[in-house]
């Protein structure tokens, strides 16, 4: 048996990804290891680190038994110190050393994809001892490296693929949760539309309308006379989407139309990422 073909594009993607993630930490010197990334708290090292980490908990490896100090600032709940395991545990490790890792942890995952049978409807262990769907959990992965993968090149200096599988997954996924930002986070005026136009290399026009429950669904088609509108480029949604950036701090990347109290609002609860 195969890879079940509704996982295969998850797979596609991660590898991509993974691959891309290689090629750029192979020739990083030492000091570029300790860049800061736009990842809040995160060097280089810590997003590759916490990278190896949840494809070893995908492999079933057990996680580590460590103590996190007190003075992490960026760490303020649950979810963030689970995270942060992986991360502090090789915060010392040198260049050598996450490379090796990396590069056995993905020859280790290439394997498991290789020999996976699983149908995309078995549970699987996830995050806090939680368990989701194979399919949740290969499409987070897909997700989640890909993220990652920006981040490294944006404290690299190293654009790129921002429009490759793993992009196009994120936009499925950001996209899903767009009607909850505007209806819930915004609290968007029922039986109104919200347009959000985004170019670049990946583009899209969406509208969320708020029904009269004040429920918000997502369509394709345009919206007349929209309560308001933004438009915005496809680095810059995603940037805000994942939390790597202030609606302040791209505010000259960012055109609203319409009620700018409303749009504002939904960019201040743009962020979908934990």
């Amino acid at each position: 048996m195969s890879l079940h073909p509704t996982l295969q594009p998850y797979a596609d993607a991660w590898t991509h990804s993974i691959d891309a993630i290689s090629d750029i930490v192979q020739s990083l010197v030492e000091g570029e290891w300790n860049r800061r990334t736009p990842c809040p708290g995160w060097s280089v090292r810590d997003v590759v680190s916490h990278i190896i980490g949840l494809d070893c908990e995908m492999l079933g490896d057990p996680r580590p038994i460590h103590t996190l100090p007190r003075d992490l600032f960026h760490v303020t709940n649950e979810h963030q110190r689970y995270m942060e395991m992986q991360v502090d545990v090789r915060r010392h490790h040198t260049s050598p050393e996450m490379t090796a890792e990396l590069e056995y942890t993905v020859i280790r995952r290439n394997r498991q994809l290789r020999n996976e049978s699983r149908e995309p409807g078995t549970m699987v262990r996830a995050m806090m001892g939680t368990e989701v769907t194979l399919e949740h959990a290969m499409r987070m992965r897909a997700f989640d490296v890909w993220v990652h993968e920006q981040d490294l090149r944006t404290a690299l200096g190293r654009p790129g693929n921002l429009d490759s599988p793993g992009a196009h997954i994120a936009r499925d996924l950001m996209l899903e949760a767009l009607p909850k930002v505007v209806a819930k986070g915004a609290d968007a005026p029922r039986s109104s539309a919200i347009v959000f136009d985004v170019s670049g290399p990946v583009e899209f026009l969406r509208t969320v309308r708020v029904d009269i429950q004040g429920r918000g669904t997502l369509e394709t088609s345009p919206a007349l006379g929209p309560a308001a509108t933004l438009s915005l480029d496809w680095e810059t949604y995603l940037r805000l989407a994942c939390g790597r950036v202030t609606p302040e701090a791209v505010a000259d990347r960012v055109k609203t139309e319409g009620d700018q109290e409303l749009a504002a609002a939904i960019l201040r609860n743009f962020t979908i990422t934990p």
